[in-house]
């Protein structure tokens, strides 16, 4: 029974981590590639580290194979975030089929180069305002 669990955790953390691979060759762009590498790999990892637990079976093997599980989901989605936001503040080129940009806000990009334009944000009103409105106050008050 061990063996067999640890044989199908192995084998499903293989396949996940080739899909992984698999999503960092074939996917368009570093925006989506960051999702096959961390989400596909996570995961992947993350059953194979469960294997290893189950195939020894001893406490502090077990607890350090937990514990790298546990830090990998931890920081997989941060590492992710970081990758993207940092891809797309340099300019790194997006996919054809990319037509939503909500980002179009957040990076410098003229502050850094005082000679560009900055991409055309579909809110009319800059996010730097939208954030620091003070809301109006009610005209009358009950007393």
């Amino acid at each position: 029974m061990q063996a067999a669990l640890t044989a199908f955790l192995m084998v499903s953390g293989a396949i996940f981590c080739f899909v992984a691979a698999l999503g960092m060759l074939r996917l368009p762009d570093t925006i989506i590639r960051m999702h096959a590498a961390t989400k596909a790999g996570a995961l992947g990892s993350g059953l194979i580290f469960l294997a290893l637990a189950v195939f020894y079976q001893d406490l502090s093997t077990t607890l350090k194979a937990l514990a790298a599980v546990f830090f990998l989901l931890l920081t997989a989605p941060v590492a992710a975030h970081l990758i993207g936001r940092a891809a797309y503040c340099t300019r790194v080129r997006l996919s054809p089929r990319t037509w939503i940009d909500e980002l179009s806000h957040t990076c410098r990009w003229c502050e850094l180069q005082p000679s560009c334009d900055p991409p055309e944000s579909p809110d009319p009103v800059p996010p730097k305002q939208a954030a620091t409105a003070i809301p109006e106050k009610p005209s009358e008050t009950r007393r």
